[in-house]
Order: C-alpha cells, then structure tokens, then sequence
C-alpha cells in the first residue's frame, strides 16, 4: 500500500500521470491501481514537479544582516528545500545546524569562507577572518550539512584585498574534496574578468543578471570573453535574485543571446521578502516566464539543475526512489507588473502560485494555498 497517491497530476511537459509516495520516497509513476493510505486527485488540473530548491537564500535567523526563518522561504511558499549561500561561518556554523534541524524545510549551507560570515558587509576585508582549518573542521563536523562554498567577491566585502580572498577560497575547494564554489559578483574590484578566469567547471556565478557596471555583458550588450569562456569550461550561472541584483535589460538581453541561467534562485531574506523586489522564488521564476524562458526550462532551473549543481543527489527529479518531494502548483492567467532590482518594470500575463509543497512524503498547503485548492493531506 502507499502513503500518498496523487492521481492525474500534471507534468510541466503537460503529460498527466500517477504519482505514488511510500516512506518518504517516491515509490511509482504511471497508471497506478494499489491502494493508497490517502489519495488526492489533482484532476490533470494541477502541475506537480520535483520539490523546488532554492539554491541562494539567507535564512540564518541569528544572522544580524540578512536573516529570515528557513519555513518562511521555504515550505510556506512551496519550496521544500533552501540553500543558505553564506549566512554564515565556520563560528556560526554549529548554531545553524541546530537551527535548521528543526526546520520542515530541508536546509543546507553554502560556508561563507570568512569564520565570521555575514556579520557585517566586508566579511573578507580582513585576511585572518579566511581560516582555511577553521573552514576544514567545519565541513569534517557536518559533511552532510555544508554542500558547498560562497565567496562574496565584490569591493564593497573585500576592501583592499582584491582578488586574494578568491584565491584562498579556491585552495580551499580543493582541501575540502573539491565542494561546489559559489561567487557572488558586484562592484569592482574585483573586476569580473578577474574572477572568470580562475572558475573551473561546478563552480557557480551568483547576481549573473546584475546591471553593476561589473556584469556580464559589455557596454556593447556582448557577453564579455572571459565569461564566454568560463562558461565553456562548465562554470554555471546562478540569478541570486535579492534586493540588488537583477536587472530585466540584462537579463533579456543575454537571454536572447542563449545565455541562460543554470540555476534561478531568490537571494531572499525577511526584507525583500516583505517589502520586494523578490517576495518569493514563485515571483521571481515568474519574472523568467515574463522574459520569455518556458515552464519546462524555469521548472528545471529549480529542479534537477539546482540539485546537480549541488550534488543532492536524492533530489530534483520525478524518478522511483528519491525523495518524495514535491511542489504542486497552477499557472494563473493574471496580469501583473513585475519589478526587477533596478525599479524598473516588467509586463507579466502569468503567475506561477504554489498550492501545496510536500516534503519527505508529508503535505504542507502554502501560504497562497486556499480553500478552493486545499488538498486532502
């Protein structure tokens, strides 16, 4: 017998099939007849993907910059697993953990490569902060906790030290089995060519859509070589949405050039969750439907391409045997106005609204969840 058997859901390649749950796992798809403990029947109506990741939030709560609760990013806007992208250190890292164990939502940790994380903006202004043992221990304490790396490379965080925090970090990487690295780019220095030339394949640009005067692109709108170059050496692109890093001119423009992200995420904490630009990843994958990328490409940019870039291994697709994680959710026919983090604005016609996340076999309605689409859980 099954724990949970969703009947008719459908597929964001609009094909409508079964989906049964078993111990947290997914157990079956197809046109399935066993018995199930609780069957809800989504009536071909209702998408149903692999439980969206959110590969860049900040949900340290204890955090005195950039802070917010795990469920309120995750769970509750139908996401069933966040990536905290450098919150916090190697000092604070035992802290989240306890924290995030006590989260519905799945949580992991992007280690900032300062011991001290985001206690402050310039966190890699003072050398001494990038203690690789520190760092070391940290990933030896809790190797199913921390999947990754994140060095905030922008002139603002590193002061007169340049390039050198980047350099560390990369030693760093490979001291650690060679963890996922992400890099947050923003105002020089570094500049951005800099950075490009010393990724290698797995790492990840985040705020690759900003419109600084550091981007992506040329003032000629070209995607600049280096960038070209390390894209072709598998370094991947992550949006990283937040209060300043997305411009909708430069992302339209490197998406028509095929420049695509690997990866959307929200960048969110409690600020631009309340008062905007981001809100929620639904808004911001919405902002990507505006622009002109498909449901299968956004749905896979937090499905199977954030959970590949992060070695979740037992996440982001529909296939017997992995987690039973799910986001059910409807395309509303809406017309909206989207905001970028520039102020300026986008014309949607179509929303992308949550119902329920699922979360290890478990249902959870959303917060735009409602009585007219609330399932039997």
């Amino acid at each position: 017998m099954f724990d949970l058997l969703l009947r008719r859901a459908r597929l964001v390649d609009d094909t409508v099939t079964d989906i049964a749950l078993r111990g947290g796992k997914i157990a079956a798809l197809g046109e399935l007849s066993a018995p199930a403990a609780r069957t809800i029947d989504l009536r071909g109506k209702y998408y149903a993907s692999a439980g969206w990741i959110d590969c860049h939030v900040h949900c340290y709560p204890n955090s005195p910059i950039y802070h917010d609760e795990p469920d309120s990013v995750g769970i509750a806007a139908g996401v069933t697993t966040v990536i905290d992208a450098g919150s916090v250190g190697a000092d604070d890292i035992d802290d989240f953990y306890a924290l995030a164990r006590r989260a519905t939502t799945d949580v992991y940790a992007l280690l900032n490569i300062s011991r001290v994380g985001l206690i402050a903006q310039n966190e890699l202004a003072e050398m001494a902060n990038i203690d690789a043992g520190a760092v070391k221990e940290a990933v030896k304490r809790h190797p199913d906790f921390i999947v990754g790396l994140k060095a905030r490379m922008s002139g603002s965080v590193v002061g007169e030290n340049g390039i050198a925090p980047l350099e560390r970090a990369r030693v760093m990487q490979k001291e650690n089995g060679g963890l996922p690295l992400m890099v947050h780019i923003g105002n020089c220095p570094p500049d951005l060519d800099e950075i490009a030339t010393r990724l290698t394949a797995g790492d990840i640009i985040t705020h690759c859509y900003n419109g600084k005067p550091n981007r992506i692109l040329t003032p000629t709108g070209k995607l600049r070589t280096s960038v070209s170059r390390a894209l072709a050496r598998g370094v991947r692109l992550d949006v990283g949405h937040g209060t300043a890093s997305l411009s909708f001119a430069v992302a339209k423009r490197a998406i028509a050039a095929g420049v695509l992200p690997w990866t959307i995420s929200s960048d969110i904490y409690c600020r631009n969750r309340i008062s905007g630009p981001v809100h929620s990843l639904a808004n911001v994958m919405a902002k990507f439907l505006a622009i002109g990328m498909t449901l299968p490409q956004v749905i896979a940019c937090v499905t199977s391409h954030a959970a590949a870039a992060l070695n979740l291994k037992s996440k982001g697709r529909l296939l017997p045997g992995l987690d039973a994680d799910l986001t059910l959710f409807t395309l509303k026919p809406q017309p909206a106005v989207l905001v970028d983090a520039e102020h300026n604005t986008l014309q949607a016609n179509t929303l992308l609204v949550p119902l329920a996340a699922i979360r290890a076999g478990r249902g959870y309605m959303t917060e735009q969840g409602s009585a007219e689409h609330a399932f039997n859980f």
